[in-house]
């Protein structure tokens, strides 16, 4: 069985984090295994506290799994501060980890931070170990030092991002306002996906870009190319998000 390894914060109401990635996982028949950086106080509206989990542990988290199985793709989404950052950085590079998707979060969307000040400062060096990067605009905006309010200005981002050693790079349109469209840089080229807008509360939207580099991961672990990957995960999330009340 293919398997797909989450490194992220837990989310007690399931709706984001290691929960909503396993429920990815299982979702395309992949087995999930999931080491948690962080544990959170948050439901739907809003992260109002967090505590991060030691980074000695989460490495052992990590070399545990690592001894009985075989991992085919690495979804990285919180990491609560640079110590584990450092921590996975130097996993991801000693166990040559395939198919590393990043989601690079620095804020909750109520803006509670998910990463110490150091860490944010320092996401950058994780870029390198990643295949795809996932930022959504904010996260463009401080990892490219550029304010981003078009389709111009994301891809021009992404540009700027993928110099730091992701290959392909992927930023997140849906904040801006008109029809979503997502940018995806590939080193040379610049691909555009186009979604549809969906209407209703915040909180069903809850977990939306943990969802989309959980699926991501998970055809990259299937095997189909990163452009392929992303277009695909994009489908799946719009379905996905479409059938929630």
């Amino acid at each position: 069985m293919r398997t797909v390894l989450t490194i992220a914060g837990s989310d007690p109401c399931g709706g984001a984090g290691v929960q909503s990635d396993i429920k990815t996982f299982e979702a395309f028949g992949l087995r999930g295994l999931s080491a948690v950086t962080a544990l959170t106080a948050q439901n739907r509206r809003g992260v109002q506290a967090s505590l991060n989990v030691p980074a000695q542990f989460l490495t052992r988290q990590i070399d545990v799994l690592l001894e009985e199985f075989r991992v085919d793709a690495v979804k990285i989404g919180m990491l609560g501060g640079y110590a584990n950052l450092r921590a996975v950085a130097g996993i991801i590079k000693e166990r040559r980890l395939p198919n590393v998707v990043l989601d690079p979060v620095l804020r909750s969307t109520g803006g509670f931070p998910l990463i110490d000040k150091r860490g944010a400062g320092r996401v950058t060096e994780l870029f390198c170990h990643a295949t795809v990067a996932t930022p959504n605009i904010a996260e463009a905006e401080a990892i490219s030092g550029m304010e981003v309010n078009s389709i111009e200005e994301m891809e021009e981002a992404a540009r700027r991002i993928s110099s730091l050693g992701a290959p392909f790079v992927l930023v997140k349109g849906g904040h801006l306002k008109g029809h979503p469209v997502d940018v995806l840089y590939d080193g040379k080229s610049i691909h555009r996906f186009k979604g549809t807008r969906l209407r209703g509360p915040a909180e069903r939207f809850h977990g939306s870009g943990c969802m989309l580099s959980a699926a991501i991961a998970c055809y990259l672990a299937m095997g189909l190319p990163p452009i392929k990957a992303v277009g695909e995960a994009k489908a799946y999330v719009e379905s996905t998000l479409a059938k929630r009340k």
